[in-house]
């Protein structure tokens, strides 16, 4: 088995997470600045064996999708032409922000480490995959 690296796209960050080779746990791997995202997946890739991509799906209240969905669209569009040989899933991320957010209040975090919006994305991250994990077990 290969290990599951789940993606929380965002315009000037990108919130990374990924799991063991079991693909039981999920943990927060980094935040990366979006303009050199395609070259780190490529590096990581490179040295861990990455058998599926989850991308974050940002959608509104109603189910329609939110106004940074083009964005990603266009980001796994260049994925998918890039890294053609590894599959692309679709996770809704709805509250994972105020999830990710809630969680660093409860583990204590004090909030001048609470403002930090890379770690959001990260554990944003981290959310993203959970949830996958747990829909797919």
């Amino acid at each position: 088995m290969g290990r599951i690296l789940a993606i929380d796209y965002g315009t000037k960050r990108t919130g990374i997470a990924v799991t063991d080779e079991m693909q039981i746990i999920a943990s927060g791997l980094t935040t990366v600045h979006t303009k050199e995202l395609l070259g780190f997946l490529e590096d990581y890739i490179a040295v861990e064996n990455v058998e599926k991509f989850v991308v974050g799906e940002p959608k509104q209240m109603d189910n329609t999708a939110s106004e940074s969905e083009v964005h990603i669209q266009k980001f796994l569009e260049k994925l998918g032409k890039r890294i053609p040989h590894i599959p692309i899933e679709r996770v809704d991320e709805r509250f994972t922000s105020k999830m990710a957010f809630q969680t660093m209040i409860d583990s204590g975090l004090k909030k001048k480490q609470r403002q930090n919006k890379a770690l959001i994305d990260e554990i944003s991250a981290t959310l993203i995959l959970q949830s996958y994990l747990a829909s797919n077990s």
